[in-house]
């Protein structure tokens, strides 16, 4: 059994930066590992993904460039990078695990979410 917990949101102006972090207990050492976000009134969205070894992350087009996923698979945890936050990026993010090669919202395995709040 896996469980992950968000954290590092809060507010932030245009034009800042923010690291989200996403603790999990039970390995994730072979989990394809997701972020999603969820802005209020519409649906969940995929953000980026990284495979069990680090290897070619992918981002939506809205963020790429912008945000970057790590991982440190020895404590278990993964990382949203996010730079030139706009208000556009106000959601509730959420952390994801699959042991599929994509994660997809019918993940096994998703975090409480953090708010990201970016004021213009």
């Amino acid at each position: 059994q896996v469980q992950l917990a968000e954290s590092g949101g809060g507010s932030v102006q245009a034009g800042d930066s923010l690291t989200l972090s996403c603790a999990a207990t039970g390995s994730t050492v072979r989990y394809t590992m997701a972020w999603f976000r969820q802005a209020p009134g519409k649906e969940r969205i995929f953000v980026g993904g990284i495979s069990w070894d680090g290897n070619g992350p992918n981002y939506a087009d809205s963020v790429k460039g912008r945000f970057a996923i790590s991982r440190d698979n020895a404590k278990n945890t993964v990382s949203l990078q996010m730079n030139s936050l706009q208000p556009e990026d106000t959601a509730v993010y959420f952390c994801a695990a699959d042991s599929g090669l994509v994660v997809t919202l019918r993940a096994s395995y998703w975090g409480q979410g953090t708010q990201v709040t970016v004021s213009s």
